[in-house]
């Protein structure tokens, strides 16, 4: 069974709420293929023509996060995962999500934390690589990972879209196409100099992108961790290899290559970020990596990895 990791659902009703929060961008994400209805009847469709069996749905980047409305973040946080949920129900051979958190408010996200996990049977929590601004690794958000590590959970992490904070990507026109890669591959490096995956080690990490630019900088980063960050527990390309990636490349055969020399084949989850990428292109996500990768390695990508990581689909 072909299982997609990175993959967005996003209702008007939902997209309202977090617009009344103060996110701006949400006009651009209506009528993109990743509502209901309709839409919802199209994108089955296509995954069937794709040969994707299941997704597991994220609210990121459009996530319930402000920093002045709690209640509002509250509300709109178990808005979407009570969606996401009704989804599941209705389609269980399809859909499962991951739990959408109030960020940054830390006891109600933990509250939301234990009903998407144990009420709602969610396969995990994501996050957006930053917290309106603030990184993940901010020691504020440190109770969130304890009890994450607890709970030996799965959080996967998807870009704010908030071109790393410079007008360099912001004012040319590359939020997307350069400056998410980069969210990535900052936010990876973040985890890995603050030493998260031996602070935390029960916690599953899966990063987006193919870790963004991390296959070309894993070497230089092993060279230069020990005079530029020196209290690194652990050499970068040991920590990122104990990491998840998914397999988002945009057809690119080079660069799925790239991540699995550099990762392991073991390391990469399919992943189409749908609706960013649909229609042929979404077909192209699943298509291109059995052509840049050995059947064993292939197998292992779209599927195996995925089964091994979340036992509860292994058998479906």
């Amino acid at each position: 069974m072909n299982i997609d990791v990175h993959a967005h659902y996003w209702t008007d009703s939902y997209l309202d709420r977090i617009q009344a929060l103060g996110k701006d961008d949400t006009d651009t994400q209506r009528g993109m293929g990743a509502g209901d209805g309709k839409e919802l009847q199209d994108r089955l469709e296509l995954m069937d023509r794709s040969g994707v069996d299941l997704q597991i749905l994220s609210a990121a980047p459009q996530m319930p996060y402000s920093d002045t409305d709690r209640d509002g973040a509250v509300e709109a946080a178990r808005f979407v995962n009570d969606q996401y949920a009704e989804l599941v129900k209705e389609y269980p051979d399809r859909f499962r999500a991951f739990v959408a958190l109030p960020m940054p408010h830390i006891e109600e996200s933990l509250a939301e934390l234990a009903r998407g996990l144990d009420e709602l049977g969610f396969l995990g929590v994501v996050f957006n690589t930053t917290i309106n601004g603030r990184p993940l690794v901010d020691p504020e958000f440190a109770p969130i990972f304890e009890e994450l590590n607890r709970r030996k959970a799965v959080v996967y992490i998807h870009p704010a879209g908030n071109s790393v904070d410079t007008p360099l990507i912001r004012d040319h026109h590359m939020m997307w196409m350069v400056g998410a890669p980069m969210e990535d591959t900052v936010s990876i490096m973040q985890l890995i100099t603050e030493g998260f995956p031996t602070k935390y080690p029960d916690i599953t990490f899966i990063n987006s992108h193919l870790g963004g630019a991390l296959p070309m900088l894993l070497q230089r980063a092993d060279n230069q961790v020990g005079w530029e960050a020196p209290d690194t527990p652990e050499k970068p390309s040991e920590a990122a290899r104990r990491m998840y990636f998914d397999s988002v490349g945009h057809g690119h055969v080079p660069a799925i290559r790239a991540a699995v020399d550099s990762f392991g084949a073991d390391r990469i989850l399919l992943g189409t970020d749908f609706p960013y990428e649909a229609g042929d292109i979404f077909t192209r996500a699943v298509e291109y990596i059995p052509e840049g990768l050995d059947e064993k390695d292939a197998t292992a990508v779209l599927s195996g990895n995925a089964a091994r990581l979340f036992p509860s689909l292994a058998d479906k």
